[in-house]
């Protein structure tokens, strides 16, 4: 299909479709509402013209208040400010739920990618079959749903979106003028913060009513045309709300333990309310006693809580055989896709649903080990890295740590010991990975493992994965030599044995890309998984990628399962785990249609990458030489940046990143280290990247790839890179995500600061650098327009920033007015109100962001 074809038809099924719906809104029945709506489009004309003209944001305001006599006052000026913000926060839930009802059809063009073309591509040669049934064997696809802060709805505005996009494709016309109604009367921001525990109701909601069915119905698709009932499960989920406590102090024991009950909970009340449909057709004779031990297990497990449960997936599925075979010995297996169909779901996810994930720094869990070595008696003294591996003593005792001071101590020690406990409710899978975050050395590793076994866990039943998590464009470097000591240090060598010899190492996109910038990042990152891979190999080890990707480019979203497709023979690819948060969870796996296609994308993309015998993807020499060279070009100017004496501060006051904090969006703190002043380090990633994202500049996604290709294309090689564009899919993959996190930046609003005294040299600097990467990617890419060969999602994001565009100036405004106050000194009352303008637009621009792909 041509690429106008495709745009044409997005036109027609969500445009257009959003601009019909969207007039529904004025008729909602609220308090000035119908004012606000007959107002909105004027404003954001206006918006647009002062953008246009690049007039200041105060300028844009002050200017359309002074067309409308009703509006002299400041209260009332105020008053339709926050009116505009409501009702654009509903615009952006309303072509969400229009562009998901109409997935379908525009997400769908071509069905490469899919299953079907495996399906169809094994069908038409018995040698791909086998080779895909192989894969299947070793493969598996594991999606790991986080907390972190960057999509906003609440669980009842995620009913309402599921409803909508229902009535949308039935074209119910008064559905859907109802639920836009309730959607106008229901709050999008909690009040208060939520704890780890409200997180995880919150992303619990996505498990019952997207994955719960999305996942058993794809691997029962592909076992059945595979015929692989035997095989072992090759999708799971993982869970990180109540159990990644890294820089987040309100994550407990108790928070992990209630959030694994509430899993259990939540996967229980799924199974009874599909054994009730199973039992109202399995009426028959000779299975009443298997019909009422399984419905006296799911009620109680579903209603009755208890403090201890124990693991019972051996016991349902016995029943649920013992169904089965009646049902095909008696009843000539009447209704027995439904008992299949619930056997598949229990072993898919058993008693937990999705396996908790514990995470924490490694200097949190250094200061632990040195505590407990010095409560046991043990040694413990200031020793070098081969010192302090080499006095490990991996003793087995019962050490239980007394209440003191330490929260944190307390809290490490007391989840090693719950961790067991989990095991035993649910199954070794229900929380049997130890991420390590900052992981720095060897002994990160043996330390933990050593206080499991202080804590009175077995040598020779410690089921538990420790899994380092390299993110730093330093500690990827470091990341094969601190793997190869672990490999051949007897103690771990022999705990590897025991876990099949399979290690999970995580790398992460987020702080890399602070660290080190865009390409070197990605980089760095695409390095490191060549050398960890020529490392496990040599040691006989069986290597599993976790790769923590947020949604943006900048935090290695976009097109992700690209990156899988490409991935050459000199990196292990049997297993596809990522993490799955934000904006992403809701315009990826949001409905039972987005998510199906996004985990085939993802399946197809570790099969494709395997099936490819003449290894296309793996880059010789020159191409590697070659994006070596423009990383380390771009991580200069980078690095350059990030030094500048205003870098922090531009972004302190010409964003709202002081004011993230007060935003009731998550548990964890903006950043680490509370008590001190703002430092590069200790601001988290997300903070980081959504402070750039609501500025419209978006650094972290694309500084510094204008100058390394200016440089390249000056010494000559721009034919090289051009071709490099052609060739590797990786590299193509990095640039086409550096144009859509460009898309997503307009330099026009900030335009005003050009010729600020402080700040207006900075600011050419950062939209210079913009320029010349956009036009040297258009020449990379040979095309006249960011995305252009992508017009579904080039669209799709044109539609949502001029949604949002109302609110951004909204925000720039009031901070505008807030550095007057805090120039003069003077306490105003108004800068309050300034504050909730500032924090209400947050959340519409961050939902407005989701990336499609």
């Amino acid at each position: 299909m041509k690429l106008s074809e495709k745009e044409s038809i997005f036109t027609n099924e969500v445009v257009n479709r959003f601009e019909l719906y969207n007039s529904l809104f004025l008729t909602l029945p609220f308090y000035q509402i119908k004012h606000t709506g007959t107002l909105l489009p004027f404003f954001t004309s206006h918006c647009e013209e002062g953008v246009k003209s690049q007039l200041g944001p105060t300028e844009i305001i002050e200017s359309f208040f002074g067309q409308y006599e009703q509006y002299v006052h400041a209260a009332d000026r105020f008053d339709l400010l926050f009116r505009f913000i409501q009702y654009i926060e509903r615009q952006v839930v309303l072509f969400d739920a229009v562009e998901d009802a109409s997935f379908n059809k525009t997400g769908r063009f071509e069905d490469t990618g899919s299953l079907n073309s495996l399906f169809q591509q094994a069908a038409a040669n018995p040698a791909i079959d086998k080779k895909i049934k192989q894969k299947l064997k070793d493969f598996s696809l594991r999606l790991v749903l986080t907390a972190h802060p960057t999509q906003f709805y609440p669980g009842p505005v995620l009913a309402i979106i599921t409803d909508l996009i229902e009535a949308l494709k039935q074209n119910d016309i008064n559905s859907i003028n109802l639920l836009l109604k309730q959607l106008g009367k229901t709050p999008f921001f909690n009040k208060n913060k939520p704890s780890p525990v409200d997180e995880a109701v919150s992303l619990a909601w996505f498990l019952e009513n997207v994955f719960y069915q999305t996942t058993s119905s794809i691997q029962s698709q592909i076992d059945r045309e595979f015929d692989l009932s035997d095989s072992a499960q090759f999708i799971e989920l993982g869970f990180w709300p109540g159990g990644d406590r890294d820089g987040n102090p309100n994550v407990t024991v108790e928070s992990t333990k209630t959030v694994s009950a509430l899993l259990r909970t939540i996967l229980f009340r799924c199974y009874y309310r599909d054994f009730r449909n199973l039992k109202r057709r399995v009426t028959f004779r000779g299975v009443e006693e298997y019909i009422a031990t399984l419905q006296n297990l799911f009620y109680e497990n579903s209603f009755n809580v208890v403090d201890n449960p124990v693991n019972q997936q051996v016991k349902i599925l016995e029943n649920l055989e013992a169904i089965k075979n009646v049902l095909i010995e008696v009843h000539d297996g009447l209704f027995l896709d439904k008992v299949e169909d619930l056997i598949n779901k229990v072993k898919l996810f058993g008693c937990y649903f999705a396996s908790l994930d514990i995470r924490q720094d490694s200097r949190i869990l250094r200061n632990v080990h040195q505590f407990a070595l010095k409560q046991s008696g043990l040694e413990n003294s200031q020793l070098n890295e081969n010192e302090r591996i080499a006095r490990l003593t991996f003793k087995e005792l019962d050490f239980h740590c007394a209440a003191q001071p330490d929260a944190l101590i307390n809290d490490t020690l007391d989840t090693i010991r719950l961790v067991n406990k989990l095991q035993e409710a649910g199954g070794e899978k229900a929380c049997h990975r130890f991420i390590i975050s900052n992981c720095q050395q060897a002994s990160d590793i043996l330390q933990l493992m050593e206080l499991f076994l202080l804590s009175g866990w077995k040598k020779e039943s410690l089921n538990i994965d420790f899994v380092p998590l390299f993110e730093t464009i330093d500690d990827l470097s470091k990341a094969s030599q601190i793997m190869e000591l672990l490999y051949t240090h007897p103690f771990y060598k022999e705990h590897l044995k025991r876990r099949n010899n399979k290690q999970t190492i995580m790398l992460g996109f987020s702080d890399s890309t602070k660290d080190g910038g865009y390409l070197m990042a990605n980089w760095s990152i695409l390095k490191a998984k060549v050398a960890l891979t020529t490392t496990a190999r040599i040691n006989g080890v069986n290597l599993v990628f976790f790769d923590g990707r947020g949604g943006p480019p900048a935090r290695g979203g976009g097109k992700t399962h690209l990156f899988y497709a490409s991935m050459g023979k000199d990196m292990a690819n049997d297993h596809i785990q990522l993490t799955i948060q934000g904006q992403t969870i809701s315009s990826q796996y949001g409905s039972f249609d987005s998510a199906h296609y996004n985990m085939e994308q993802l399946i197809n993309a570790g099969i494709v990458s395997s099936l490819d015998s003449h290894n296309d993807h793996t880059l010789n020499g020159a191409q590697t030489e070659l994006i070596a060279s423009l990383a380390n070009d771009s991580y200069e100017v980078f690095a350059a940046l990030t030094k500048h004496p205003l870098f922090l501060k531009y972004l302190e006051k010409h964003s709202p990143l002081k004011l993230l904090s007060q935003i009731n969006i998550s548990s964890r703190p903006v950043k680490r280290n509370l008590d001190s002043e703002l430092r590069l380090e200790d601001l988290r990633a997300i903070s980081f990247v959504t402070a750039w994202s609501q500025l419209k500049q978006n650094i972290p996604g694309y500084y510094g790839v204008g100058t390394a290709l200016k440089k390249a294309k000056d010494n000559g090689l721009f034919s090289d890179i051009k071709s490099l564009y052609i060739e590797s899919g990786q590299f193509k993959t990095m640039i086409d995500n550096c144009m859509m996190s460009m898309s997503k930046s307009d330099f026009r609003i900030t335009a005003y600061l050009e010729n600020e005294d402080t700040f207006g040299g900075f600011w050419k600097l950062i939209r210079d650098e913009f320029d010349l990467t956009r036009d040297l990617l258009l020449e990379v890419s040979d095309t006249q327009s960011l995305m252009e060969k992508y017009p579904v999602e080039r669209k799709s994001i044109a539609v949502r920033e001029k949604i949002v565009l109302p609110l951004v100036i909204i925000q720039h405004y009031a901070l505008q007015q807030l550095n007057l106050l805090n120039a003069s000194k003077l306490e105003d009352a108004q800068s309050e109100i300034y504050d909730k303008l500032i924090i209400r637009t947050v959340y519409g621009i961050v939902n407005a962001g989701r990336n499609l792909v």
